[in-house]
């Protein structure tokens, strides 16, 4: 007997006999003998007393069809036959919408899902149109059915599920060093190893830039300072041949000479060896600024992907207190300082303070010269970034400060906020490692359905067993996922595979990528956590101490039940508070829809994002950093703090500096500083005045603001879908 029918959104309903009655009588009605409605019945009771518990949508009309096919009204047969179809290309309708959309460059949450993507050129057109078509493919075909229903039922998102049946990874830091010292093999085209820092520099472009072909997600350096400081100084031997030829002298000892630091002096007064010195570290100043110069015009204008975006990229460095360490800091600074082109602010690739007692933090370490400078350069550019190596559960007890590589023991991350540290199936580093793929939970749902329990305690046990049961089915959908992936061929990869990735170099071009992939991480978000705390108890983490409470049980609840997978299907299993962009508003959306305007929960267009307090709220940044600090420690596969201080930041580094203090305070891992930035693209005035419409120095009406979307800069809202366009609009400043 069937019991259950089979939906083709996955979703399992119970049997029943009166839909396939109506479905049988539609046809009837538009023959000339009209309905009979005893035939249908005998028809629905004869498919309900199959021997099969479960059928498909489609097994069903098929019988439907035969059985009438061998009665007596064999033109219901073809009436039937009609109305399926119609109901088909209803269903493609919704597909064929979609793809008139991209086709009329409509500016919709669809084409607007990434904001670092231009959906309205051929090549991003192109990516759309395969991207729909594919998720469609991934539901169908390659998603198990318990995954399938809980995608269907708004519980769970899969990440980056156009690139699902690639096997493509997401992302990697790194390990630059490898290019440099051996070259670079990549397709048809290879480079020898670098010799100069210009070489370095264009090298480390294109490493970033052909692996984003071969991932899904952004590409990161993870010591940029220490992997280009050895051609600072090969740059400067070859400074000081060109002196020595210039002048017709041996100056050849000078290059082994001990330099304290790489600064610009003039020649005047100087003479023989001492002034052949300085013109070479003059000269390689120059050249490391315009490697630096080319490197960011590189990452903001060579497109990848096909050819419709800059490649997602982040750089981390702060921590290299030599010399030549410390000229890389100092002139990627002073270039980002400038600006790009005209002088406005590059938006690739983020760049990262790495935050050290004893190194780049306190006035009395060797690199806090520079680190002030980082902080009046993120003033007035919003890089870089900051990341606290501090940080209890950012630490390393290999490292050593002595230590010349010392940076395989500092924690890296990218951008966005992902972050790949500790390792169950190798070395504890960041380096050639990275995120394989993500889920997100919606944790909003699970609470509202949640609501109607008047018992508290009550409440909050169901939804910890709703929210077992979401971890559960993510960690199974991650798995299958990860068997999927690792079935790819080292190929498919070529530079990506060829050394970068974490064991790969063993590899040889048949193999599978099995035995080095799970070197990555799998990783499960969430999103939401105020929304789902006012669901249950009324009030959000940031207004409220037993929210607070709470909200910290939940997402320990998470890492604790997260870190248990990692034993019990062999991965590198992590907690993620997810930067939700093209996510932003769909949970949201569905939810709102299925359970109506709710005050304080689904009554805007976006959940506020994983474990931050929401953008609307009114406090102080020390309220805030007090507030969101302590779920760090629980995100171990990402997380981001960010304050939004109003006014012209430029003149006021101290303000930068000031949150940098709140994250050594409360043990914040990873944060920064929003403050609004206008230029004018006529005349290239900027301040930061509000909403700006017109140049006050050139009236012209061509302002270019920055904003900052879960991690990385837009020079427009243009593309911004419209639930993080809502959450824009609703933000406050923290004072």
């Amino acid at each position: 007997m069937v019991k259950r029918v089979l939906k083709r959104d996955g979703r399992r309903v119970d049997f029943n006999n009166q839909k396939i009655v109506a479905a049988i009588l539609k046809a009837m009605d538009v023959t000339k003998d009209g309905e009979d409605i005893v035939l249908a019945a005998q028809i629905a009771h004869a498919i309900s007393q199959l021997d099969k518990e479960e059928m498909t949508v489609e097994e069903i009309q098929d019988v439907v069809e035969n059985h009438l096919m061998n009665s007596p009204r064999q033109e219901v047969a073809k009436e039937y036959i009609r109305y399926r179809n119609k109901r088909n290309i209803a269903r493609k309708a919704k597909s064929n919408e979609i793809f008139e959309t991209i086709i009329q460059a409509q500016a919709n949450d669809i084409t607007r899902e990434n904001a670092n993507m231009n959906a309205d050129t051929p090549a991003g057109m192109m990516m759309k149109f395969a991207s729909e078509a594919t998720k469609s493919y991934v539901d169908e075909c390659l998603l198990s059915d318990p995954v399938r229903e809980a995608v269907a039922g708004n519980y769970i998102h899969i990440h980056d599920k156009d690139y699902y049946p690639t096997k493509s990874l997401t992302c990697i830091q790194h390990p630059l060093d490898i290019i440099l010292e051996h070259g670079l093999k990549a397709g048809h085209g290879e480079s020898r190893p670098a010799k100069r820092i210009e070489t370095a520099s264009v090298l480390a472009c294109i490493s970033m830039e052909t692996v984003q072909n071969e991932m899904h997600g952004g590409q990161a350096i993870p010591a940029f300072d220490f992997y280009l400081a050895p051609y600072v100084r090969k740059t400067y031997e070859e400074e000081v041949d060109k002196v020595s030829e210039m002048v017709n002298a041996d100056y050849s000892e000078l290059k082994t000479a001990k330099i304290d630091d790489y600064l610009k002096h003039d020649l005047v007064g100087l003479q023989g060896k001492e002034r052949a010195q300085q013109h070479a570290i003059n000269q390689t100043v120059s050249r490391v600024h315009q490697a630096m110069e080319a490197f960011v015009h590189n990452m903001n204008t060579i497109h990848s992907r096909g050819g419709n975006q800059v490649v997602f990229s982040s750089i981390n460095y702060g921590t290299d207190t030599s010399a030549e360490g410390r000229c890389i800091i100092r002139e990627i600074l002073n270039t980002t300082y400038e600006g790009v082109g005209n002088g406005s602010t590059a938006i690739f690739p983020i760049q990262i303070w790495k935050k050290k007692r004893g190194v780049s933090y306190l006035p009395e370490d060797p690199n806090y010269d520079l680190y002030k400078f980082a902080c009046k350069v993120s003033a007035r550019r919003f890089f870089p970034n900051f990341l606290n190596l501090d940080a209890t559960y950012n630490q390393d007890p290999e490292w050593k400060a002595d230590d010349p590589k010392r940076y395989i023991h500092e924690v890296a991350t990218m951008g966005c906020r992902t972050r790949v540290y500790d390792n169950r199936f190798g070395p504890k580093t960041s380096i050639g490692r990275g995120n394989l793929s993500f889920t997100t939970i919606n944790i909003v749902k699970l609470a509202i359905e949640c609501m109607n329990i008047s018992d508290k305690e009550q409440r909050i046990g169901k939804f910890f067993e709703k929210l077992d049961w979401a971890l559960e089915i993510s960690a199974r959908q991650l798995d299958e996922r990860f068997q999927f992936q690792k079935t790819a061929l080292k190929k498919q990869f070529p530079l990506l595979m060829n050394g970068l990735w974490l064991g790969s170099g063993k590899l040889d071009p048949e193999d599978t990528i099995e035995s080095v992939i799970n070197q990555g991480t799998l990783a499960i978000g969430f999103i939401g956590l105020a929304e789902c705390l006012i669901a249950l108890i009324g009030k959000h983490h940031g207004e409220s101490e037993e929210a607070q409470e709470l909200g910290l049980r939940i997402v320990a609840f998470m890492r604790d039940k997260i870190n248990g997978f990692s034993e019990k299907y062999q991965h590198n299993y992590s907690c993620f508070a997810t930067p939700a962009e093209g996510l932003a508003g769909k949970f949201t959306k569905r939810d709102k829809k299925t359970f109506g305007v709710l005050p304080g929960i689904t009554d805007k267009d976006y959940y506020t994002n994983s474990s931050h307090i929401p953008v609307y709220y009114h406090c102080t940044p020390e309220h805030k950093a007090a507030i969101e600090g302590p779920y760090h420690q629980y995100e171990g596969a990402g997380h981001i703090f960010y304050v939004e201080i109003d006014g012209d930041a430029t003149h006021n580094p101290e303000a930068i500096m000031r949150i940098v203090d709140l994250m050594d305070k409360y043990n914040i891992g990873y944060g920064s500083v929003n403050h609004n930035r206008n230029r004018c693209l006529d005349c290239g005035y900027e301040n930061a005045e509000k909403d700006l419409i017109e140049c006050p120095h050139c009236h012209g009406h061509h302002i270019d603001t920055l904003q900052r979307i879960t991690g990385y800069l837009v020079g427009t809202t243009d593309r911004w879908n419209a639930g993080k366009l809502a959450e824009l609009k609703d933000r406050v400043v923290h004072k």
